[in-house]
Formats: structure tokens, sequence, C-alpha cells
């Protein structure tokens, strides 16, 4: 079993952004180039790249689809599967129903989705931290923290 890092969207903005010089995103790259080193295995799930992927398109930030690009061919690839669609469904009314929801009630809601691919992973028997800027709604369903925590 692995020691499995997955990288939330707000982590990948940081990570990609051709042009965030700034002291924060040096540390947060550090960090991610680090984290094999200390064990890691480092996973960039699906729904995290559609959702980084879809801004930069719309943005026409083509920079940062390259720096996705690299980073999705070196670290690994978590697609999305309709086992993993099938457990957000359940997460996602779980949640609404103990009135903690964590998107708008007809958003697509990409932190249930991203919950789910890692509670499956987790359920493998790997041990499974989600690394985000967002840990108050990921927590909710799976081992989510700051990136300077881990």
């Amino acid at each position: 079993m692995s020691n499995l890092i997955i990288l939330d969207t707000g982590i990948l903005g940081i990570v990609t952004n051709p042009k965030s010089h700034s002291i924060s995103s040096k540390k947060c790259k550090s960090w991610l180039y680090s984290l094999p080193l200390k064990g890691y295995e480092v996973v960039l799930p699906e729904i995290a790249d559609y959702e980084l992927r879809r801004e930069l398109l719309r943005a026409g930030k083509m920079a940062g689809i390259k720096r996705l690009d690299r980073l999705k061919e070196a670290i690994t690839y978590l697609p999305l599967t309709t086992e993993v669609m099938l457990l957000a469904t359940q997460l996602w009314a779980t949640a609404r129903k103990n009135g903690k929801p964590t998107a708008h009630s007809q958003a697509l809601d990409g932190d249930v989705i991203l919950a789910a691919q890692a509670k499956l992973e987790a359920n493998k028997g790997n041990q499974v931290i989600v690394a985000t800027t967002n840990v108050e709604h990921l927590s909710q369903f799976i081992d989510a923290r700051e990136w300077e925590s881990i």
C-alpha cells in the first residue's frame, strides 16, 4: 500500500502558475517536489485537472496548461470512473441531509467528486491525504489538510 497525497484544484493552481513568484508559491512548489523524498506518491485527480484546465482554457493561459500537462505526465493521474461518480452522489446527498453542503445545489460540486476519488483510494488500503486550500469542505469526508501542514 502507498502513502498518497492527492492534490486539489487550489494546490494545482499554485504549482502550475507560470507567473507566480511569491514566497508562498515558491514554498508550495518546493513542498510538492519534496514529497516523493518523504515517501509520498503525489496524485493528480482528474476532477482537479478538469476544474483548473477549464479556467486556464477560458482565460487563454497556455503556459499554465503546458505546466499542468507536464505535471500530469510526471505524477500519478487518477481518472474518474463510474464508481467514483456513484460514491460522489452518496457523499453529496449525505452532506445535504446533514445540512453541510459543499456547493450550490445546482453546481457540479468538484469537492465531493474529489472526496470520492480519495475515499476509494483509501478503501484500497492506501493512506490518503488531500492537500488543499479548502479544508472545511473536504474534511467532512476525508483526511484533508492545508499543504503546509503535511
